[in-house]
């Protein structure tokens, strides 16, 4: 029976992704004079993943890779006035108003009477905050916990702290790899929700292997009639 049900908060409630593919763009024409057959993409990724284990998710690491890798690609001659121009860029994505998507707003009043409501994201902590109160939707949960990985061990111990049985749990998330596997595994209920964006780094090698241990919708919208029919 599903008592808990959690939320990925980026491009789960929110538009998130979007931002930063436009945003790794921008930083793409600030180093063009640098460029020489260069995939800014492929080395922005790549400094990205060595940065993880230093710096964590969120926004704050992916702008210090935005400059570690404008240094690196102009061979540490880019002025300080072009990375004036990248902090700009990451002063606008802090900046930027949230754009709840579509549906949230009405699936969380249908759930919000039957269920303890709850969001797990990854990232910077002030920046989720940030968003999460800019979104005005903090009153439909519990609580939110912003984590520094959402893996297996992650997830134990959240659902330990709080008491709660995996089997009374359901999460869903755009990435199956940090919001959904690591919970079906956990004896959990995982759903993907479907989403236009997903980050490279989110993404599950051959996921059709893992596609009969987990649920899929479309639209956030799905949610409440899929819920009905598990517990029913």
């Amino acid at each position: 029976m599903i008592e808990w049900i959690a939320f990925d908060a980026d491009d789960t409630l929110w538009e998130n992704e979007r931002y930063y593919r436009d945003t790794q763009e921008k930083l793409g024409q600030i180093v063009a004079p640098y460029l020489n057959g260069e995939n800014i993409e492929k080395i922005l990724y790549q400094t990205e993943m060595e940065n993880i284990p230093h710096y964590g998710y969120g926004l704050k690491s992916f702008g210090l890779s935005m400059i570690e890798t404008a240094i690196q690609l102009s061979n540490q001659t880019i002025s300080s006035r072009e990375i004036n121009q990248i902090l700009h860029l990451i002063r606008d994505m802090v900046n930027h108003p949230v754009e709840v998507f579509s549906g949230v707003i009405e699936t969380l009043e249908q759930l919000k009477s039957g269920y303890k409501l709850v969001v797990i994201t990854k990232g910077d902590l002030l920046d989720q905050e940030r968003k999460l109160a800019n979104s005005r939707l903090s009153n439909y949960f519990e609580w939110m916990e912003v984590v520094s990985e959402k893996d297996e061990a992650t997830y134990k111990s959240l659902l330990n702290r709080h008491g709660i049985q995996p089997e009374s749990f359901l999460m869903i998330g755009n990435s199956l790899r940090s919001d959904v596997l690591p919970l079906v595994n956990l004896g959990a209920v995982g759903v993907h929700l479907l989403q236009a964006y997903t980050w490279e780094h989110e993404k599950v090698k051959n996921p059709e292997d893992h596609s009969q241990n987990y649920y899929s919708v479309n639209h956030i919208s799905e949610l409440p009639g899929l819920v009905n029919t598990l517990n029913s």
